[in-house]
């Protein structure tokens, strides 16, 4: 009689679960005996589906683009600056302080807490990083709405700092109250709506 086969697993399902575990204890805080916990696989199954521990980060970081960090991308779509601001520091206090997910950002904890041990994967959430602010940086140079006096690269350099902080004040125990009343003063700050116009109406003649 032939062995039993090996039981099978949702890669998809296994790799959500691989997600929370490094963005709820940071890479360096994450054995193999945590993954495969969590994955319900073993380690044979782990290496042959998603490689290495470095190799199934890279894949986690692109999972937590498309899945969590979505709105990013999302929001390179609205049709004005401020709005794709607007959308980005808010949904950056949604993803690191929203009642749903662990507080933080996957990728600013990796850049921040990794030691020389975890080079890969700081690297890793560094190109992505840098490849989010890129992409900021070209929608507002493709903007007819660009607010006078500011440069594309530095108000993307500016933006990605702000939802940074929040990051990092997110992991540090802030509430998603706290930091909305953040985004409000920033976002006036950063770029005040502009003046209403009063319009009054003439008698036609």
């Amino acid at each position: 009689m032939p062995g039993g086969r090996p039981r099978a697993f949702d890669p998809d399902v296994a790799l959500d679960r691989a997600l929370e575990v490094f963005w709820r204890q940071g890479y360096e805080g994450t054995s193999l005996s945590d993954l495969t916990a969590a994955m319900g696989i073993n380690r044979p199954s782990l290496y042959a589906a998603f490689g290495n521990k470095d190799e199934l980060f890279t894949k986690v970081v692109d999972r937590y683009v498309s899945g969590p960090g979505a709105f990013a991308d999302e929001a390179l779509a609205a049709p004005t600056v401020r709005e794709v601001v607007e959308r980005l520091v808010r949904g950056a206090v949604e993803l690191t302080a929203g009642e749903h997910t662990p507080h933080g950002c996957l990728n600013v904890n990796t850049v921040h807490a990794c030691g020389p041990d975890a080079a890969p994967a700081r690297r890793t959430s560094l190109a992505c990083r840098m490849a989010g602010e890129t992409a900021l940086r070209r929608r507002f140079e493709q903007a007819d709405d660009l607010p006078d006096g500011h440069d594309p690269t530095t108000l993307a350099h500016l933006v990605h700092t702000i939802t940074d902080g929040i990051a990092v004040q997110a992991a540090g125990g802030r509430t998603r109250e706290d930091l909305h009343q953040v985004a409000d003063l920033a976002l006036r700050t950063l770029l005040p709506p502009p003046p209403r116009c009063e319009v009054s109406s003439v008698a036609a003649s």
